[in-house]
């Protein structure tokens, strides 16, 4: 489901969360996740730097393909029941079991954590705000581990650039939010959510930064297709953020 691109907040809150639980997934125009974020000015002073922050990340060297397209960057956060503000977990490493991600799980993985000027900057406040009010009212009472990553797929044209190399998925948690940040110089980069059967149910571009996919992860699978240069010869590079929601124990 594709939300209208411009609605009240209310409305945009109330739509978003008809979506997950009628179908599993949604994907929001910028315009409608910035209503949906309530984006005011602090939250637009404090964007470009928030953005900037793609720059800063490290190469993935868990890459089983042996690819060097990946940059990220990892943190763990944590959303009590009913509240809207984070608290930062102490830094642990990211595991997946293969069931879930075939080309990189059963290993622990070690990353660089997320910078503390973008742990507290207020586009991520606004971000896990919407997430907690979402996801919240759909299973009340509960509360989020949080996992955040921050992503940068780069291809030079040599190869494509993958930003989900491991295919068609699911996180094996509650939910995914999937947010766009910038895209340099690409084309493609086409996400997919299927049933888990394998139908597809939709596919769309994130064209915009600040579009957003959010997705039901136990409901569909999701996946996004190679990313290649628009112009040759020149880096591209696409920048996301995902926002992982897992029920605490």
């Amino acid at each position: 489901m594709t939300l209208p691109r411009s609605v009240s907040d209310g409305a945009a809150l109330a739509l978003l969360q008809h979506a997950l639980t009628q179908q599993g997934y949604c994907f929001v125009p910028a315009a409608l996740t910035r209503a949906l974020l309530g984006a005011d000015d602090a939250f637009a002073s404090a964007w470009p730097a928030f953005a900037a922050s793609w720059n800063n990340l490290v190469l993935d060297e868990y890459m089983a393909d042996g690819g060097k397209y990946r940059q990220r960057r990892h943190a763990t956060l944590s959303l009590a029941a009913g509240q809207s503000s984070f608290c930062l977990e102490p830094h642990q490493p990211h595991y997946q079991s293969l069931e879930y991600n075939p080309l990189n799980g059963g290993v622990v993985r070690h990353y660089q954590p997320v910078e503390d000027a973008v742990i507290h900057n207020p586009v991520l406040a606004h971000l896990m705000a919407a997430g907690s009010q979402v996801f919240g009212a759909i299973r009340p009472g509960v509360a989020w581990q949080v996992e955040m990553h921050q992503f940068r797929i780069t291809t030079d044209g040599s190869s494509a650039g993958q930003p989900t190399p491991e295919g068609m998925h699911r996180d094996g948690v509650d939910f995914v939010l999937m947010v766009l940040i910038n895209r340099h110089n690409v084309q493609q980069g086409m996400s997919t959510v299927q049933d888990p059967a394998g139908k597809v149910l939709q596919t769309f571009t994130l064209t915009e930064a600040l579009d957003m996919a959010v997705v039901n992860d136990e409901r569909v699978r999701h996946g996004v297709t190679a990313i290649t240069p628009d112009r040759a010869g020149q880096s591209a590079y696409r920048d996301i953020l995902v926002l992982t929601f897992r029920r605490k124990a």
